[in-house]
């Protein structure tokens, strides 16, 4: 199977410029765009979005997905804010050439999903005219972080696909086999991080995530790279109210744990 891959860049390096190098160094050639130049991609505007896009055309560069921050609030948080950034979002995607754009599921609501399929179905409509492929990350301490609660969302909501994070299953609990087995036929692409049963990020290969085997079964072609393997600017923002555990692979700095990271994932899939 011949994958290509992205990467959340901003844990080598918070500059765009420190990202683009950390994934021309690594032979990355698109960016899962999250945060940059002190800004969160759910706060650009149009003008920087094309700034942005050009200096990774110079480069050889695109965005593959939008990883936004969207349901990644209390279901009974105010959700007007969220909405309005997320149609300004969906204008953003056309600006970087892209057409997937990540969201979650919302906290605080393992036994509301009435009301978690009341926003995805305000997501689902603030899209709807779009071409914008609406991506659900299973993370922790949302609805859908566990295989089931993920299922019964792509079940009622087929036009959202799936993201599949098997470090982030470990950290719920989740088999990540039966997880597979489950949510396969949803899956968009997959987030590449793995983790050890007390939770800690491990890189690709070497926690109980069973990456080896969700490769080999896996049919499409992008995978992200999101090392999480040292602590960087804005991991805690980043986590939320769930916070993983930096392990026994710990690394001097950003850009030698981006590597680390996609040197596991390389050993994976090319030998």
């Amino acid at each position: 199977m011949e994958f290509k891959l992205a990467a959340f860049a901003d844990e080598a390096s918070p500059a765009l410029t420190g990202q683009i190098k950390a994934l021309k160094d690594n032979g990355i050639p698109m960016l899962e765009i999250r945060n940059f130049d002190g800004k969160n991609i759910a706060e650009i505007t149009k003008k920087e979005a094309k700034e942005v896009r050009k200096r990774l055309e110079d480069e050889g560069l695109s965005v593959w997905s939008i990883g936004s921050p969207y349901g990644k609030i209390n279901v009974t948080d105010d959700f007007k804010d969220q909405l309005e950034k997320f149609k300004r979002s969906i204008d953003i995607c056309f600006e970087l050439n892209t057409k997937h754009i990540r969201l979650f599921s919302f906290y605080e609501s393992q036994d509301r999903f009435d009301e978690v399929a009341d926003r995805l179905d305000m997501f689902i409509e603030a899209a709807k005219g779009s071409d914008v492929v609406l991506c659900h990350e299973n993370e922790k301490g949302i609805y859908g972080d566990i295989a089931s609660r993920c299922l019964k969302i792509h079940e009622t909501f087929p036009q959202i696909r799936a993201i599949f994070d098997p470090a982030n299953f470990v950290q719920s609990g989740q088999d990540t086999k039966e997880a597979w087995e489950m949510l396969s036929p949803y899956v968009e692409y997959m987030h590449i991080k793995d983790a050890l049963p007390d939770g800690s990020v491990v890189p690709a290969g070497k926690g109980v995530g069973q990456l080896k085997y969700l490769l080999s079964q896996y049919k499409g072609h992008v995978l992200t790279i999101e090392p999480h393997l040292a602590v960087f600017d804005g991991l805690n923002a980043l986590e939320g109210k769930e916070k993983s555990k930096v392990g026994i692979y710990e690394y001097p700095d950003s850009e030698t744990a981006f590597k680390a990271a996609a040197d596991a994932l390389k050993e994976i899939i090319y030998k």
